[in-house]
């Protein structure tokens, strides 16, 4: 039946979500060949996709050539054609098994819903994971369920430091001439250089200084940011993590964070730190740090971040000078800042203003993706010493 421009084919947007299904599969690991694909458009003449048991055993059958990519396909099908309820589904490609699919961060869905001639119809439209939608809202706005989420999220994330060259050396394949080695090892050939060897420089990561503002301008987004604190602690192998938080006055927690428990950990560090949800004195607790575990915790070129939305209650020229001393002790001085999030957001307090011209990157750190990015930053550190100069680098609002 033809339809013209303006009509809305019936079925038109079927052979569309056919491929795109096709795409998800192949996506996650399923050899699905063109041919195959043809196949299964030419059943769904005699298989109507409304029968919708009739329609996944169809589409497994012609789809699936090997046993094991049984459990995939399911997870793909519960997925991509999933509607309210999946009664009609069979329980192996039920959804509760979607949590053990690896499934890219943006996926194309479809839904079956109601026609107008109360016939169920396939409409497609593009959309994102509930995950995807969760990396940008705002920490502060989540809801409790959606907090336990970002939570087991964050916990998730893959965090790596910069490498670092020591002063150390190791055998390799390639490298500069090991002379010395060269010499003991040639002299049972009478001191001639018959088997060269070589070195190369040890590298090591570099360690992680983080200073917490839990102020009570930062309420809102403490404990959020201590479970990424203590992601990062857990997260970096082989990193020297050191964790500090500071209202007016500067508590080392990094002690308190050992448990692998997050809830564990930041129930310790309630009960350790004093001045939760108070005032803000940022230059005196920078001070603190300065001149009591500076020269303790910043060797070997670290990196230091700091939290904190900029409110301060404290002495301006203090801080000032404060961070001038601290950015000169770091490697890299990063200011994580939850308002930089907002589009309307301009760092005009006092005590953000006093701190900018010291900072090397005034990241947000909001939401997921924030924290997404701020992994990128630490993974990209180079074995240079950045040029201090303030750079401010946001993410795309959502």
């Amino acid at each position: 039946m033809s339809t013209t421009p303006a009509e809305k084919p019936k079925y038109g947007y079927l052979l569309g979500h056919v491929l795109r299904f096709g795409r998800l599969l192949r996506t996650m690991g399923v050899d699905v060949s063109l041919s195959q694909m043809i196949d299964l458009v030419e059943a769904l003449r005699f298989v109507p996709i409304t029968e919708r048991r009739d329609f996944y055993y169809t589409a497994r059958a012609l789809l699936v050539t090997r046993r094991e990519d049984i459990p995939v396909f399911d997870q793909a099908f519960a997925l991509f054609w999933r509607v309210a309820g999946d009664g009609d589904v069979p329980a192996d490609a039920s959804r509760t098994h979607l949590r053990r699919a690896r499934l890219p961060t943006q996926d194309i869905s479809a839904q079956v819903g109601e026609g107008e001639d109360d016939t169920l119809l396939v409409e497609h439209f593009m959309t994102y994971s509930p995950l995807e939608v969760l990396r940008h809202k705002d920490f502060a706005e989540m809801t409790w369920e959606e907090i336990q989420e970002a939570k087991r999220a964050i916990a998730a994330l893959e965090w790596k430091l910069g490498m670092r060259r020591t002063r150390r050396y190791r055998r390799a394949p390639k490298g500069r001439l090991h002379l010395r080695r060269i010499l003991r090892d040639n002299l049972r050939y009478g001191g001639e250089p018959v088997c060269l060897a070589y070195r190369t420089r040890v590298c090591q990561p570099r360690p992680l200084v983080v200073l917490c503002d839990i102020s009570g301008s930062m309420e809102r987004y403490t404990r959020m940011l201590l479970h990424f604190v203590h992601a990062l602690s857990h997260g970096l192998k082989e990193v020297n993590v050191e964790a500090f938080v500071f209202g007016t006055r500067l508590t080392r927690i990094t002690h308190h964070l050992r448990h692998r428990d997050v809830d564990e950990s930041l129930d310790e560090v309630s009960r350790a730190v004093e001045d939760w949800a108070g005032g803000t004195r940022i230059g005196e607790a920078i001070k603190t740090f300065n001149f009591h575990w500076a020269r303790r915790v910043l060797g070997r070129g670290a990196v230091v971040l700091i939290i904190s939305d900029g409110w301060d209650r404290g002495n301006v020229d203090l801080l000032r000078r404060e961070m001038a001393r601290l950015q000169r002790s770091a490697y890299r001085l990063i200011w994580l800042n939850p308002l930089l999030g907002s589009e309307n957001y301009q760092p005009i307090q006092q005590g953000m203003s006093a701190a900018l011209p010291y900072v090397d990157d005034f990241l947000p750190v909001h939401n997921l993706a924030s924290l997404e990015q701020l992994a990128e930053v630490l993974s990209s550190i180079g074995q240079t010493r950045p040029e201090r100069k303030q750079r401010v680098k946001g993410v795309n609002h959502a």
